[in-house]
């Protein structure tokens, strides 16, 4: 080291030193780091300082400076010492090197001798990091020196003119020396010590590093530093090639700059795949494509930079590119030769495996690029790749195959797709479609998709069709979530469906799918391989041309078809083809020809369904398929939205075999699709009639409204055909089928909606026979007739068309009900015969209505009232929507009757609507009959006031029953049912007063009684209050409007009720008296003395006075100073009525009075002890003993 330094022609030798004024390069140099930054784990950023982030590797693909605001000062500080920037490297190449060799050294010292102890890592880690930064500051050094400061190479016949010249041509031989020295020093990457690789697992969150850490990332900033000075350098010296004077390589040839790069940058790559190959070791099938092949972001940074560096020098120098680094690498590594001299492991455990894994992820890795540049695919390696993994056999096990060809997805995502990838993978399922595809140790995924239906069949395909982004989680847990073959699937998709292509791709691959198939292949498909064939055309008919597509799958399903087939098996082939079938609907396709073809397919398996002579156990095997048929049918229905495309020729006469064949279990299926296509018809035909009313835009195949409608009786026709005659062969029988009343109820709709499709028989007029036929026979089954009568009577439409026998046909229905057990039990319990009930449809409801409400109230066990309000309920259903149709047209009748049933329902089932159970419906009736927001808006129809107005009564006493006896919302019943009076007690009354208008007010009729109960009474209690808050209160001397028709009101509740209660009586009274004091109307003056009258006359009566004092008192306290003489004036009329109550006030006012007077300074107010002594004189004259007594204890204020 002597020998170095006595060299130098720089400090610290050069005199300048003290005058020099160095470049600290303070800043940070560009470096690896996997240190710990917000947000980076979680995104995979590469690091801040880094190479990629600083912009060196753009600069230095675009031939810039390498770091253009650095090393700008005359000298520069490297390993503590100050130098010449412009002159250190060429005079001090050795020195600098030596330097630098040193602290290398000495990183390694400090690694050796550290521990895992956290203390001494905190305390080792500055110098450590010091060394760090000095060696990669030099470094960069090192390239800034070549890309600033070295001259291009002279001509030959130049000489030199200067020894700093000649110092500087034999610095690029130097440079070259120096490097391959750097490159013995730190050796390879894979031949670190275990303590200095496992830094590559470390994941610090902390500012403090291991020596070790930092030791493994200074190796990596020196590979790769070497690599950029070696390609700076070649640029610099304009191609020419750089011999090392000193050196040969390994192989004993002459060391060159370019040599020393290739060799060194097969060595990275070589070391780095032996990393990956650690790493590899690690992952698990499932975790290929989510599990990165770098251990940290370093080596995901390091392997961006070479990939970019190789490519780049590919195109400008026309070295190997990057794949061909890297294949012939892995080519030896798969095929198992000893290894080269770049000693590639030989203990991978699955070399094929990690090939394919550290393909795909450096595949994906040459997608970073910030300008747009993105490596170019090798499909080539690739390619042979998969026939070795396929093998020459074929046999390959699934948690292998499934893993190649995710990864062939994955890559087919990254490039364009391969023709010569697909079928290598086509050849390889061609021969095992009947392989199941699954996993042991992945449990049962995929096994259920023998028995999906046609749409999930469909949606499959779709699922195939619709790959998932590269960096969803769908994407990369599709190991676990499919199998091989439907990943096999996606990468075909992508195959088809490539833009601008121009239908080459499906020209590519069309003969070589359907050369596979033909008669004995189609004879040997199990359950499996039938599956995988028909979700392969599935796929085929999606991505590309879809009528021969289908024409094919159903030339080669015929094949399958002709042979003995199971029933399983042939279920599986008809979801199939009505799997394509609702392709076609999709597409606005006609589907007649495939629907017809399918649907004699089966006409012949219900007519074997059919026969007597058929085993049982071959009736069920058989329905296997039917049941398919019918699900599939069900689906073709429910997803046309036109029902223009001759669906109808999915129903023919196989029906009519197959419907009266059936157990109870299979008609319930069979009617369930005719309800599908009977509601589904009524929609389409509804939205076609009025095309203003459809949903959004219309796709451009839609038909022509008049070519829907015909093509809509073609469908209708074929229902009515097909499936109405067996209805009507058992509408007699006593064990109908549920459905049987909803089919018929369909029925009804359909002939409504076009009548010219029904049969002869039920012309001229189809809705009423029908309705005749299921609902009016005596020979119907109760339970079906009702049941279909309540489907038909909701909707208003057939009403109307039946109005015609309508009052005979709701006797008859009343009759039915009248005839089922729970209702026949019901009036059994209320102590009524069946018999006794009036057969008239009203009287009948209202009779099994209260018998309901007293039944209920017999009921003392807790459970059984529980049970009732549930039965209750069932019998009323959505009552609220039964009657909506009334509502909305306003038929006065209909209006009427609406409000009369639901007003009873809440009177006599007030108790049971007071439950947890039913309230919400209570809650409901308020809201959407009492207090609508239409109400609370504008004035409603004057048919829904009327209405309203004959049915309050109800709805007011049960209300005030409700809540009573309401637990938990008492409340807020109570609440609304005061809304409720203040919304109609004045929306009611007359505008002016009288007696005879007043007398029929709703809101009176209901508080009337002729012996006073206690529901009565809190309801009059909640009256007068409402009445009194709301329509008698004062402002300021100003009289509310209306007041007369309001104490007419009163008057009358008054006088119609025998209350004697004073709580109850005494709530008007302070109004009645604010009108004798403000008020001098006669009619007002009149009405409120008989008030008064009544309410002080019933106060005496019950022998309790002392309501009245309390509210005289405060009648005087309130007035008193304000309206004196009015006060006193009222005071002498009540005592007219009731002296006891003003005697007691007397000595009150007068000590009130003389109060007062003090107040006022001015004297005796002689006015007023006027007015109270003849109070005095009129209860002397009237009580001479009593009052005398009276006064000789409370002397009065003497005049």
């Amino acid at each position: 080291m002597e020998d170095d330094f006595g060299q130098s022609l720089t400090p610290p030798v050069s005199p300048f030193a003290g005058e020099s004024h160095c470049d600290p390069a303070s800043a940070r140099q560009p470096c690896f780091s996997c240190a710990w930054e917000p947000g980076r784990d979680e995104s995979g950023k590469l690091a801040f300082d880094g190479y990629i982030s600083r912009g060196e590797l753009k600069r230095l693909l675009l031939k810039l400076d390498p770091a253009p605001g650095d090393f700008e000062t005359d000298s520069v500080d490297i390993f503590g010492f100050p130098w010449v920037t412009e002159t250190a490297l060429v005079e001090s190449t050795r020195l600098l090197f030596g330097l630098f060799r040193q602290k290398v050294l000495r990183l390694e010292t400090l690694v050796q001798s550290s521990s895992h102890d956290f203390v001494q890592a905190s305390s080792l880690h500055p110098e450590a990091d010091d060394i760090r930064n000095e060696c990669v500051l030099f470094l960069q050094y090192v390239k800034v020196f070549i890309c600033r400061f070295l001259e291009p190479p002279r001509a030959m016949d130049e000489s030199p003119s200067h020894p700093y010249e000649d110092l500087e041509a034999q610095l690029p031989s130097a440079l070259v020396e120096e490097l391959f020295g750097v490159t013995l020093l730190v050796g390879r990457l894979k031949d670190l010590p275990a303590s200095v690789q496992s830094a590559l697992t470390i994941h610090h969150q902390g500012k403090l590093f291991p020596p070790s850490w930092h030791l493994l990332h200074l190796h990596l900033d020196i590979h790769w530093s070497v690599l950029e000075i070696l390609h700076l350098l070649g640029q610099k010296m304009l191609g020419q090639v750089v011999y090392a004077h000193e050196f040969m390589n390994l192989s004993g040839e002459n060391l060159t700059s370019i040599s020393l790069f290739e060799e060194h940058l097969n060595a990275l790559f070589c070391d780095l795949i032996s990393l990956a190959m650690n790493k590899y070791s690690k992952v698990r099938p499932t975790e290929a494509i989510s599990s990165h092949h770098y251990h940290c972001l370093c080596t995901k940074e390091l392997w961006i930079l070479l990939i970019h560096l190789s490519e780049y020098r590919s195109k400008v120098m026309h070295t190997q590119s990057f794949w061909g680094y890297v294949n012939p690498l892995l080519q030896d590594l798969v095929k198992g030769e000893a290894p080269g001299k770049q000693q590639l492991p030989t203990t991978c455990k699955d070399p094929v495996g990690f090939t394919w894994w550290l393909v795909t992820h450096l595949a994906e890795l040459g997608q970073y690029n910030r300008s747009g540049n993105q490596l170019e695919d090798n499909w080539s390696f690739i390619g042979e790749l998969l026939k070795k993994s396929c093998g020459a056999t074929g046999c390959v096990q699934e948690e292998q195959i499934r893993m190649y060809v995710h990864c062939c997805l994955h890559l087919s995502l990254l490039w364009m797709p391969s023709v010569s990838v697909v079928s290598t993978l086509w050849e390889y399922y061609s021969k095992n479609l009947n392989t199941p595809f699954t996993i042991p140790w992945l449990g049962v995924t995929g096994l259920g998709s023998v028995s999906r239906s046609p749409l999930s069949l469909l949606d499959l395909a779709q699922s195939c069709c619709s790959p998932a982004p590269l960096s969803s989680a769908e994407h990369t847990q599709l190991y676990r979530s499919t199998n091989s073959f439907h990943i096999f699937l996606h990468v075909l998709a992508l195959h088809l469906s490539q833009e601008n292509a121009g239908g080459a791709p499906w020209r590519q691959i069309k003969g070589r799918v359907y050369s596979k198939f033909h008669q004995r292949r189609m004879a040997e498909l199990s359950e499996a391989g039938l599956m995988n064939f028909l979700l392969l055309f599935l796929v085929l008919a999606r991505r590309a041309e879809l009528e021969d597509v289908t024409a094919r799958a159903c030339d080669l399903l015929s094949l399958r078809l002709a042979t003995p087939t199971a029933p399983p098996q042939r279920a599986l082939v008809w979801r199939g083809q009505l799997g394509l079938l609702l392709l076609h609907l999709e597409r606005g396709l006609d589907v007649g020809p495939l629907a017809a073809r399918l649907a004699a397919w089966f006409s012949e398996v219900a007519r074997e369904f059919y026969l007597k002579t058929t085993e049982p156990s071959r009736k069920l095997a058989l329905w296997l398929p039917l049941g398919a048929y019918l699900e599939g049918l069900a689906e073709v229905f429910e997803m046309s939205s036109f029902l223009s495309q001759s669906e109808e020729k999915l129903l023919n006469e196989g029906f009519g075999l197959l419907l009266p064949a059936c157990g109870q279990s299979e008609l319930s299926s069979a009617l369930g699709v005719l309800q599908t296509a009977l509601c589904q018809l009524h929609c389409v035909h509804r939205r076609v009639s009025r095309p203003g009313h459809s949903a959004g835009p219309s796709p451009p195949w839609a038909p022509h409204p008049s070519v829907a409608k015909e093509r809509h009786l073609a469908v209708a026709s074929a229902l009515w055909a097909h499936f109405y005659p067996f209805l009507r062969s058992l509408r007699l029988s006593q064990t109908p089928p549920a459905q049987l009343a909803d089919a018929a109820a369909g029925f009804t709709r359909l002939a409504l909606d076009m009548p010219s499709s029904a049969p002869r028989d039920l012309q001229p007029h189809p809705v009423q026979s029908i309705m005749q036929c299921f609902g009016w026979d005596e020979m119907l089954h109760p339970l079906h007739a009702t049941r279909f009568l309540g489907h038909v009577l909701q909707n208003g439409d057939v009403v109307s068309c039946a109005s015609r026998t309508l009052d005979e046909q709701l006797v008859e229905l009343t009759r039915l009900v009248l005839r089922l057990p729970d209702v026949e039990s019901v009036l059994q319990k209320a102590g009524l015969l069946a018999s006794a009930v009036p057969t008239e449809p009203r009287p009948a409801l209202a009779m099994f209505i209260k018998a309901v409400g007293r039944v209920y109230s017999g009921l003392q066990v807790l459970s059984e009232r529980s049970a009732m309000v549930t039965q209750a309920l069932e019998y009323v259903g959505d009552i609220l929507k039964y009657i909506k149709p009334y509502l909305l047209n306003k038929n006065q009748e209909g209006l009427h009757l609406a409000y009369w049933a639901v007003g009873y329902l809440v009177k006599h089932w007030s108790a049971m609507l007071a439950t947890l159970k039913a309230q919400q419906l209570l809650f409901r009736i308020v809201d959407s009959l009492l207090l609508p927001r239409l109400l609370l808006q504008q004035d409603p129809p004057a048919q829904v006031l009327l209405a309203l107005k004959e049915s309050l009564p109800l709805y007011l006493q049960g209300l005030s029953v409700s809540a009573g006896v309401s637990q938990s919302q008492g409340p807020y019943l109570k609440q609304q049912l005061r809304s409720v009076i203040s919304q109609y007690l004045g929306r009611f009354l007359p505008a002016t007063a009288s007696i005879s208008v007043i007398a029929n007010h709703p809101v009176l009729l209901a508080a009337c009684e002729v012996v006073p109960s206690p529901q009565g009474v809190g309801l009059r209690r909640s009256i007068l209050q409402v009445l009194s808050e709301n329509f008698l209160q004062f402002k300021g001397p100003s009289p509310p409007p209306r007041l007369a028709a309001f104490l007419a009101f009163l008057l009358e509740i008054l006088k119609r009720n025998r209350d004697t209660d004073p709580a109850l009586l005494t709530v008007p009274l302070p109004s009645v008296l604010r009108c004798l004091m403000l008020v001098s109307e006669p009619q007002v003056k009149r009405w409120s003395t008989e008030a008064l009258q009544l309410i002080v006359e019933r106060s005496i009566a019950s022998a309790t006075q002392g309501e009245n004092v309390c509210f005289c008192r405060t009648f005087v306290e309130e007035n008193e100073g304000v309206y004196d003489q009015q006060v006193y004036s009222v005071l002498e009329m009540v005592s007219g009525l009731d002296r006891a109550s003003v005697q007691v006030l007397v000595p009150v006012l007068s000590v009130n009075l003389r109060n007062n007077e003090q107040k006022r300074g001015l004297g005796k107010n002689t006015t007023l002890r006027y007015c109270i002594h003849q109070a005095k004189i009129h209860i002397l004259n009237s009580y001479p003993v009593d009052a005398q007594r009276y006064i000789a204890s409370h002397p009065f204020v003497p005049l």
